[in-house]
């Protein structure tokens, strides 16, 4: 006998056999359920039902689990052609498994996996840049605005006027248009990128930006419970911001949400289940999500910790 959370499997009846294979057979269901398989019977791995599975998360880095997620690869290798990423008109739920990795143009000793491009619908790229030992950046395109924010180990940011900046987990820089930089790395780091071309105003210029998620203040949200932080500035220099949210378990948003603004979304911590159109989908850390304009959308945490998501949206334009 051994227990799956709270499940004990002793025997199967026909019935309760069919039970399982149904629940096997089920996409949300399988990908849990094939973790705790392996050539030793049920339970030789540890269950994400065990309460105690993430007991030590509190000793692991800040988003750990955006590099390690619970369904990773080698957890899937026994479901061939399963994936929890998802297409369509309006939307994209891009998830780990599905990740493809390819030397980044321009830049050294670096793989990226492009997440978010225009050939999806969007009008900006997001991608992760896996920088390893002695790896360099490479320079965006001619007027393209640049964001990076870090999600594993460190790195060297150096500008054109010869600027230093040590940027870590949960730091970030902006980088405006045709500003010549680098972003060195000595060892493994992993950056979540955001690049857009610049929409500019008349007598309106950006600057380069670094900070952390830390040292921004926490901002009102009217009607709203969770926790929100913008890490660009609100002035009009800038045609998109990017948004830290901050939801405790049970917490969701009020407004179901459909706007014009299109947004690129990193879940860093935690999971819940966000409504994209008329979908609902499972999600955790890890998972990016692509939303089109005026898509019905909605998030509510659900675990044990709190979510946390990095969010892009544009911002500051006439939509005309």
């Amino acid at each position: 006998m051994c227990t799956l959370g709270n499940l004990k499997m002793q025997s199967f009846s026909p019935f309760s056999s069919l039970y399982f294979f149904l629940l096997l057979t089920t996409p949300i269901l399988s990908g849990f359920v094939i973790t705790a398989l392996t050539q030793d019977g049920f339970c030789s791995a540890p269950s994400i039902f065990d309460s105690d599975a993430d007991s030590d998360s509190s000793s692991q880095p800040l988003y750990w689990k955006v590099t390690n997620p619970t369904l990773s690869p080698s957890h899937l290798q026994d479901l061939p052609g399963f994936t929890r990423s998802v297409y369509k008109q309006d939307h994209a739920l891009i998830t780990p498994e599905s990740h493809v990795f390819s030397p980044l143009p321009d830049w050294s000793n670096t793989l990226g996996a492009y997440l978010i491009t225009p050939a999806i619908g969007s009008h900006f790229v997001m991608y992760l840049a896996k920088m390893q030992e002695n790896s360099k950046s490479g320079l965006p395109p001619s007027d393209v605005e640049r964001f990076i924010f870090v999600v594993q180990g460190s790195v060297i940011l150096t500008n054109v006027s010869g600027n230093v900046h040590k940027l870590t987990v949960d730091s970030y820089a902006y980088l405006p248009l045709n500003l010549d930089h680098t972003v060195e790395a000595d060892a493994a780091a992993t950056l979540v990128v955001f690049e857009r071309r610049y929409y500019g105003l008349e007598n309106h210029v950006t600057e380069q930006i670094v900070g952390s998620t830390d040292k921004q203040p926490l901002l009102e949200t009217p009607g709203e419970i969770f926790e929100l932080r913008k890490l660009l500035p609100t002035s009009l220099a800038y045609d998109f911001n990017i948004h830290i949210m901050d939801f405790q378990p049970g917490e969701f948003l009020n407004v179901k949400e459909v706007h014009y603004n299109q947004h690129g979304l990193l879940l860093l911590e935690g999971q819940g289940i966000y409504r994209l159109g008329d979908s609902w989908y499972p999600i955790q850390a890890g998972d990016a999500i692509w939303m089109a304009p005026f898509v019905p959308q909605w998030y509510a945490a659900l675990g044990k910790t709190r979510s946390r998501y990095l969010l892009y949206k544009d911002v500051n334009r006439n939509p005309l």
